[in-house]
């Protein structure tokens, strides 16, 4: 029986959200987005990104799509800012921690940061992620990282059908 999964997306480029719909696509899965209530266009805007990163901050966010509450499973997509956590995925998880089912989580980065940002929305929701993993810009951008997230959301989706799995918190097509 398949399980019901959905993928929250906060996207500053667009490259997340790329990410977000090529996984949704290759699993036919829901996607709700993050959006701010403040803009981050120019200098100012990029200056607010690394300050969110560095202090932690929550900015107000408004979230579109179906309650995360409704699935068995959500998929968090997510860019990283100053090798941490994108301060409004930090500020959803944090809002919606309550009702949150499983989490699995995708960084997008540009080289580094994916394991800071798995730990904190660990210690945001008391509990580690049942996969992660990352992939960077230029995969992104290449295609190059498309099998690699097909690998994912199935390890995910087979993870949901399994009620005696054991899940653990980092996965990797790399692991032996």
């Amino acid at each position: 029986m398949s399980k019901d999964i959905l993928v929250v997306v906060y996207s500053y480029t667009g490259t997340s959200l790329a990410v977000a719909k090529l996984i949704c696509v290759q699993q036919n899965w829901n996607l709700g987005w993050i959006e701010e209530t403040r803009s981050r266009r120019g200098a100012w805007g990029t200056w607010r990104c690394l300050l969110d990163a560095f202090l932690r901050r929550r900015p107000p966010i408004r979230y579109h799509g179906p309650p995360p509450g409704d699935f068995d499973a959500v998929v968090l997509v997510s860019p990283i800012w100053a090798l941490r956590l994108a301060g409004p995925m930090r500020s959803f998880v944090a809002a919606e921690r309550a009702r949150l089912p499983e989490v699995a989580v995708v960084s997008v980065m540009g080289g580094q940061g994916g394991p800071h940002a798995v730990a904190e929305i660990a210690d945001i929701l008391g509990r580690a992620p049942i996969m992660t993993t990352t992939v960077t810009a230029r995969e992104v951008d290449d295609g190059s990282g498309a099998a690699r997230l097909q690998a994912f959301g199935t390890a995910v989706q087979s993870a949901e059908n399994s009620s005696a799995v054991v899940r653990p918190s980092t996965w990797s097509t790399d692991a032996t």
